[in-house]
């Protein structure tokens, strides 16, 4: 196994690939009771359209979650009580570009281990079982569509966006998942569960060179193609609408402001990229920044107001929102600073502070196990090392941050989703 130091954060990694393709990550965390581990494929929700086997192919909305689902039911049982029986905290999550099955334990973690890799390679469904789910996702696709959250976010995607999947929901549609049978499942587990599409991670107190044999011994043993990608047609700058808007049961109008991208899709420079974002976000619409300041004392945000910035399978955008009395009047105060911001440059006692403060948090992610397997995977998928995020950090100047201002914080480039009050709307 090949071992990397990172001097900065005083961490360790030991990295190897087996023959059939899996890079194996261990980070060694010395004197820990608990262990933890993480095994993902390079598939979410937006994996709709790929090619494999020299052939295009086209699935519904929904089958990376409903495979996420289906994935811990066995022949003989369920995954899920073999590995609570055993001690261990499973859970698994499906995202736009991410589905990944991880465990927590501080005993029988190699055992653990093992049945992990084992229920997430060898698939098992039945029709009467995929109906049977079809049944339950539906439930849950219809209180998904009740919550304001998941309307506003959606609603931005859909002004964002013109044709990159991300505009549909993870979890996909009634009518979509009613498309899903159990041949769908098993030609989708064959393209994007196959080893060398996959990446586990683990960190704890435990033997690199066992996490590695276990692995070995479980996994099928022959590499696997891995599949191409269609998120449609180049998407535009400009956003597909300006605004998005409906109505439901809040108390108040909630709202979130977004605008595309530009910028490396992968490796360093995606990194790079979202770590310039993040700190831009920050400086612009965190809670020490002036534009936050003068919205809450005027009383247009409250203290739920937050910015981020996000990437998905190629898409990268900005995000603030939470609620307000007036939301238009928030986006026109967001989209003046935004452009002070690219004239300007942040303020420099503000950047140090703010620059200190993501370094911090971004350490404080190493503490956490789920972090550091999350970060370590997503970043080998999409072609970085996680474990440079504070060098790179390191690097990036004020001129930097104004420039990602000016590139992709156009006030023409904006878009506002909005969920208004019955109350409001009946008036």
């Amino acid at each position: 196994m090949k071992l990397k130091s990172y001097e900065t954060i005083r961490e360790q990694a030991y990295s190897d690939r087996l023959p059939n393709g899996l890079p194996v990550f261990v980070v060694p965390k010395r004197g820990y009771n608990k262990s933890y581990a993480f095994f993902a494929t390079d598939y979410g929700s937006v994996d709709r359209r790929f090619k494999y086997g020299g052939k295009w192919l086209d699935t519904p909305e929904g089958v990376a979650h409903f495979l996420e689902h289906k994935m811990f039911d066995t022949k003989d049982g369920n995954a899920l009580t073999s590995l609570s029986a055993n001690g261990a905290s499973p859970n698994a999550f499906t995202s736009s570009d991410i589905t990944a099955y991880h465990f927590e334990s501080t005993e029988k973690f190699e055992e653990n281990l093992e049945i992990l890799l084992g229920f997430v390679s060898v698939p098992w469904f039945t029709p009467e079982s995929v109906r049977k789910e079809q049944g339950i996702i539906a439930q849950e696709i219809r209180m998904t569509e009740d919550s304001p959250d998941h309307a506003v976010y959606y609603g931005l995607m859909r002004a964002l966006f013109r044709h990159n999947p991300i505009r549909d929901s993870i979890a996909g549609t009634v009518e979509s998942i009613a498309e899903i049978t159990a041949d769908t499942l098993y030609s989708c587990h064959k393209v994007f569960y196959n080893p060398s599409n996959m990446a586990l991670c683990v960190a704890g107190d435990v033997d690199p060179e066992r996490i590695v044999a276990i692995a070995a011994g479980v996994l099928p043993g022959e590499p696997g193609e891995r599949p191409g990608r269609d998120y449609g047609p180049d998407e535009t700058k400009a956003p597909a609408s300006r605004e998005t808007a409906a109505v439901m049961e809040v108390s108040q109008p909630i709202f979130l402001i977004g605008a595309q991208a530009d910028g490396d899709r992968s490796g360093r420079g995606l990194l790079r990229l979202e770590l310039t974002g993040s700190l831009a976000l920050a400086l612009l619409a965190g809670r020490s920044s002036p534009l936050y300041m003068r919205l809450y004392e005027a009383g247009l945000i409250d203290s739920d107001f937050s910015a981020a910035f996000e990437s998905s399978s190629g898409v990268a955008y900005s995000v603030a929102g939470g609620s307000s009395r007036d939301p238009s009047a928030v986006l026109e105060e967001f989209k003046k600073a935004a452009a002070e911001l690219g004239a300007s440059g942040p303020d420099p006692e503000l950047f140090a502070r703010v620059k200190k403060a993501l370094t911090g948090s971004l350490l404080r992610a190493l503490n956490s196990f789920d972090r550091i397997c999350y970060n370590c995977a997503r970043g080998y998928f999409r072609g970085f090392d996680a474990f440079e995020s504070s060098d790179i950090l390191e690097s990036i100047t004020a001129d930097d941050v104004s420039g990602f201002a000016r590139a992709n914080l156009s006030p023409d480039d904006m878009a506002i989703s909005t969920i208004t009050p019955k109350k409001e709307a009946a008036n």
